[in-house]
């Protein structure tokens, strides 16, 4: 496409770091898309720009403003600002029960009728499981960006220190004696964000959807036999119990971010992280000396399997993301958006920000090793479940975030977070 991505990271940074009352003010004659999204890495947000800037560059008269909220503001401000006259054009979504909660406020704009304008081939060109994972009562509500599969990240030093083999871990028990090596050698096994409770929902996340499979984890979010108190979801938490008797997790989990887990993977102080396909790049910002771990020194395993579950390895987690309209918004945002999804720029983004793309043939641009081994991944998967905390609504993903944290710290026991979780979700 030609594109000229923007290296003014500093430029960047302060856009992003715009308060969210601070749209700037356009020309009356400007058409103007207010772009809202909680990407904090400059990088990204001046890749994005660069492609926002090529975009007003065809359409005189458009402007594209960006707007950065942290991860957490954004889920919190969000419903409010929604319903406010400095509503955004456009925003992200994690899709899945939330996005289905907004598109029920009415502030939302059909993506339908754009994608399937001029024989559908805005819809053609992308991964039709991303459209699937935006839809609801057969609509779709954001407009498909990308993928994203979680999987275990791993320093490759400390694991050649403890003597543990990667390559093995193969099984639930096998990944526990792996942990329990590590732990053997000095070495903390794994970093956690238990303070934003959402990254340790993958662990249960991960090992409900081994124990029940497909299947039956579908059974249950369609409200069928026992729901989410079924034994394979009861055993999904004695298993992390298990995990959280080993101690695994650096000193503070319980209080500590996101990006504090990140840093401490990136400081070479905790062996194994479970995070994102984008991991590798996050780790190195959120390190103290801004590098982080070479590429080299990190490898990737998928979840393992349970021994004797119905779960299969090649069943995944990971989000289907995409760009949200809002009612009010300028018809020129889908235009915008089709552009932002269409093979070049998705190329563009899969090769300098390391995203899993939602436009089909686009992963071809992927070169570093690990996000290329997740792109494969995702290709050659049985299954895609959505973060739970997305997927199955606001209110029952809240309980499934503290039931994670409450049972892998053993202040729960699992048959009672599973109650808890079932009971959540009765009341929706």
């Amino acid at each position: 496409m030609g594109l000229r991505i923007s290296t003014m990271i500093g430029l960047s940074t302060a856009i992003a770091g715009a308060a969210i009352s601070l749209w700037p003010s356009a020309a009356a004659a400007e058409t103007v898309i207010k772009w809202l999204h909680p990407e904090a890495q400059p990088k990204v947000v001046a890749v994005w720009r660069g492609i926002a800037d090529a975009f007003e560059k065809d359409h005189p008269g458009v402007k594209i403003q960006m707007q950065f909220l942290e991860n957490q503001a954004f889920k919190a401000k969000l419903p409010t600002l929604l319903q406010s006259s400095d509503a955004p054009s456009m925003f992200y979504s994690w899709g899945g029960g939330v996005l289905r909660a907004q598109s029920e406020t009415g502030m939302l704009r059909d993506v339908t009728p754009a994608l399937d304008a001029n024989g559908a081939a805005w819809r053609a060109s992308l991964n039709a499981a991303a459209i699937d994972g935006l839809s609801s009562g057969n609509k779709v509500w954001a407009a498909p960006f990308k993928v994203s599969l979680v999987s275990f990240y791993y320093n490759k030093d400390l694991f050649a220190k403890a003597g543990a083999d990667a390559s093995s871990i193969t099984s639930w028990e096998k990944f526990l004696d792996a942990v329990k090596s590590l732990k053997a050698a000095g070495i903390t096994p794994i970093a956690g964000g238990g303070g934003d409770k959402w990254p340790l929902h993958f662990y249960w996340g991960y090992l409900a959807i081994r124990e029940a499979g497909k299947d039956g984890f579908n059974q249950a979010k369609s409200g069928n036999g026992d729901g989410f108190v079924a034994p394979a979801f009861v055993e999904a938490g004695n298993q992390l119990a298990a995990l959280g008797k080993i101690e695994p997790f650096q000193n503070g989990y319980l209080g500590a971010t996101w990006n504090d887990a990140l840093g401490a993977f990136g400081n070479g102080k905790a062996a194994i992280i479970l995070g994102f396909e984008n991991t590798p790049g996050t780790q190195a910002v959120n390190a103290a000396d801004g590098k982080g771990q070479p590429l080299s020194n990190i490898g990737r395993f998928a979840f393992p399997a349970v021994d004797g579950a119905p779960g299969l390895a090649t069943d995944n987690l990971g989000g289907i993301n995409g760009w949200a309209i809002t009612k009010n918004a300028p018809p020129e945002t889908e235009q915008f958006l089709q552009y932002l999804s269409s093979i070049g720029p998705q190329r563009i983004l899969a090769k300098e920000t390391r995203v899993l793309p939602s436009a089909k043939g686009a992963a071809d641009a992927i070169d570093e090793p690990t996000v290329k081994a997740a792109a494969d991944a995702v290709a050659a998967e049985t299954w895609h479940q959505n973060f739970l905390d997305q997927d199955l609504g606001p209110n029952v993903g809240a309980v499934v975030n503290d039931m994670s944290v409450e049972i892998v710290s053993g202040a729960v026991s699992p048959a009672d977070a599973a109650q808890q979780i079932q009971d959540a979700f009765s009341l929706e």
